[in-house]
């Protein structure tokens, strides 16, 4: 049980404290209160949930939230937004306008729990995510970009020894004419490797957001 009172709280404003506090188990029958109190599912998105989210990652940020904090808040975030899709879908095109992000695990790296949260987050903040999956050879990655032309390219690697698979499909993406943006991250990534890739980094899926 939760120990602070939350009865005195507007049905938004416990909708916007169940996502704080990673809660999956309620947010659902919350987030029917607020659209039953009359809050329209848009504006629930727009001006309390999103908000939510950002304030976890920035709580993250300052080091006062962790890890798996930030993940229970990303989760009940997609629950939320699982259930209200089919009613933002008829109040509003859900608005995937903010561009589409292709995202996958290099060649030879297996790894991808970090490459789920950013997807994971970047959804949660209204951006069309393709997600591939991992130990993925160049040609398919930048094969799958020609076809979908997303606005920017996510690449992933946890190893220093599938690092280097990155520089593979960012010369292949050039040679073939592609002109999207790439960004990189993963344990290993530095801030002057991805530079010297061409690409941006992010440290973690809340710096992904921000980028």
């Amino acid at each position: 049980k939760r120990d602070r009172p939350t009865e005195d709280l507007s049905p938004a404003q416990k909708v916007h404290q169940a996502i704080l506090e990673g809660n999956r188990e309620d947010i659902i029958t919350l987030v029917e209160d607020a659209i039953i109190s009359g809050m329209d599912a848009a504006k629930l998105v727009d001006d309390v949930m999103i908000p939510a989210i950002v304030l976890v990652g920035k709580l993250f940020d300052e080091k006062k939230y962790f890890l798996p904090q930030l993940i229970a808040s990303a989760e009940a975030m997609k629950e939320a937004l699982g259930y209200l899709e089919p009613k933002l879908k008829s109040d509003r095109p859900l608005q995937g306008g903010k561009g589409v992000v292709l995202l996958a695990t290099v060649r030879g790296d297996i790894h991808d729990i970090g490459k789920n949260i950013v997807a994971l987050l970047l959804r949660n903040h209204g951006y069309d995510v393709i997600d591939l999956g991992k130990d993925l050879p160049a040609e398919e990655i930048v094969g799958a970009a020609k076809r979908t032309r997303p606005d920017v390219v996510g690449l992933s690697a946890l190893m220093t020894t599938t690092m280097v698979n990155m520089k593979d499909v960012i010369g292949l993406a050039k040679k073939e004419g592609l002109t999207c943006k790439f960004m990189v991250g993963g344990a290993v990534m530095t801030k002057s490797y991805a530079a010297s890739l061409g690409a941006t980094y992010a440290k973690d899926g809340v710096e992904a957001v921000k980028v």
